[in-house]
């Protein structure tokens, strides 16, 4: 029988992305750009050597930009101490994290790394304030994949900052979809020395300390990318908290699909023949929950909170209230006000909707069951009425 993660995906286009938009590889320093186009013996596509020769422009730029953020920063930025409660929003790509962080993102007690702190790394402690208020009409109406507003000012995943910091990362793969899968080791950080460990600790924290820099309040971080890494990342920071949502397994995998089509549409160096991208979902979805599931019953009650996107969009005040209370996140009364406010303006959300094949969607069913277990999801995706993990 004929492996369902092997067939092609069908074609899905991505919103309008102007060509002048920023791309995630505009904000890379020079040395880490030219290693990964080196990796890659530099084949890029011919309609997109004129992007790659724009980006590094921009990519010199912000190695000098760099230095002469530290010259004039760096000792502030050794003495800024990140604050608690640090959040940590993990959960597989479309679980629903972004939605979640934007939710909490009102708190006016906590911050958020913003787009323009997360694409622009090397620099926003020197522009980033002019670059948000004036740069808005570069960026485009709604993310690739969905129909999310985006904006300089917006939070934004923190993954982006680590890639233009230059540290190797999953998301290398979207430069040469047609590669062999890159960085796909830093999903569970195994397989990476103990140097280059150290190295994306201290890219991690730095990039943290800059932004507690910038407004000195406990930092809620979100990335799909670190689900896998709770365990590192609780040795980091022992009083951390963690936020692992899950969702209809069989909607992640379809929506994850799209995420990466309209993403290499987007970002890619090359136009994609056989990027497949089910077998990298697979993949992904092995390392990222493999380090997870070994790790997750080592937490606390009191650190780490499992929840569901279907719980969340059925009562988001109430679900976030459940969070405060569990791990300590402070006076939800306080914020109850703006949550009701963001909450009532996002139900005008219209989500993406999906098909799948029954082949495919038996052979998720297959190899995810521990996570249509432990979330309470039938076969079928469906909601089973008791989730006690979910709970």
């Amino acid at each position: 029988m004929t492996d369902p993660a092997a067939k092609p995906s069908r074609k899905q286009k991505a919103n309008a992305y102007p060509w002048y938009s920023p791309r995630i590889w505009h904000g890379m320093r020079f040395r880490p750009w030219i290693r990964l186009l080196a990796r890659h013996r530099f084949h890029c596509h011919p309609l997109r050597v004129t992007m790659a020769g724009i980006i590094t422009g921009f990519t010199a730029f912000n190695s000098a930009a760099y230095r002469v953020q530290l010259a004039l920063h760096g000792k502030k930025i050794a003495e800024a101490d990140p604050k608690s409660p640090m959040v940590f929003i993990v959960g597989h790509w479309r679980s629903g994290t972004t939605y979640l962080h934007e939710l909490m993102s009102v708190d006016e007690a906590f911050t958020s790394p913003t787009t323009m702190q997360c694409f622009g790394p090397c620099e926003f402690l020197l522009m980033g304030d002019f670059v948000s208020r004036w740069m808005n009409f570069i960026m485009p109406d709604k993310r690739p994949m969905d129909n999310m507003k985006v904006g300089w000012s917006k939070p934004q995943e923190d993954e982006f900052a680590l890639v233009a910091m230059g540290v190797p990362s999953p998301y290398y793969r979207m430069a040469f979809p047609d590669h062999d899968f890159d960085g796909t080791e830093y999903l569970d950080m195994e397989g990476i020395s103990p140097e280059e460990q150290q190295q994306w600790r201290e890219t991690l924290d730095l990039f943290i300390r800059m932004v507690t820099l910038q407004r000195d309040k406990p930092v809620i971080l979100k990335s799909p990318t670190h689900t896998g890494r709770i365990g590192f990342l609780s040795e980091m920071y022992p009083d951390a908290r963690f936020i692992h949502i899950a969702r209809n397994p069989l909607e992640i995998f379809a929506s994850t699909e799209r995420l990466w089509q309209t993403m290499d549409e987007v970002q890619s160096l090359q136009h994609p023949k056989n990027p497949k991208y089910r077998q990298y979902i697979f993949e992904c979805f092995d390392k990222m929950y493999g380090a997870y599931f070994r790790d997750v019953d080592k937490f606390d009650a009191a650190h780490l909170y499992e929840t569901r996107y279907e719980d969340i969009v059925a009562d988001p005040v109430g679900e976030i209230e459940k969070m405060y209370g569990a791990l300590s996140l402070g006076d939800f009364e306080k914020v109850r006000p703006q949550l009701e406010a963001a909450t009532a303006e996002s139900r005008s959300f219209v989500r993406n909707k999906h098909e799948m094949e029954d082949e495919l969607a038996a052979e998720i069913y297959r190899r995810w069951k521990p996570y249509f277990d432990r979330y309470g999801y039938a076969a079928d995706g469906t909601l089973l009425e008791e989730s006690p993990k979910a709970e």
